[in-house]
């Protein structure tokens, strides 16, 4: 029971930083928006984009070809990510709640997914 909701977990984030990704590369200015501190379009906000989008395709990757053990260590790495924008958004001028709500609650759901995978 357990291994199914590790990988249905996983795929899930992976799949929504790809699409966080993506919209940053295709949308910016709106993306940005949503994540909390507005930006003028630039390169912040496509490097920005580009790691989300290959973040979640390579947590795919490991998914697939390496398994659940490189899959936890990865999530357990990526975490840093939302624990990092967590501060940015605070530091930015952006509310508490768009930090912790959306930015602190990913890194969280993101260590769960690691102890899952773990757990395997």
């Amino acid at each position: 029971m357990l291994t199914p909701v590790a990988y249905g977990l996983a795929i899930v984030l992976d799949l929504l930083v790809a699409f966080i990704g993506a919209r940053f590369l295709l949308q910016p200015e709106a993306a940005a928006t949503g994540y909390g501190v507005p930006a003028k379009p630039g390169a912040y906000l496509t490097v920005k984009g580009l790691r989300d989008l290959s973040y979640g395709i390579l947590g795919l990757a490991l998914l697939a070809f390496a398994g659940p053990l490189a899959a936890a260590w990865f999530m357990l790495v990526v975490a840093l990510n939302p624990l990092g924008d967590t501060l940015i958004v605070l530091r930015n001028g952006g509310t508490k709640a768009v930090a912790f709500g959306i930015h602190f609650a990913t890194a969280v759901v993101v260590l769960i997914s690691a102890a899952l995978l773990f757990a395997v």
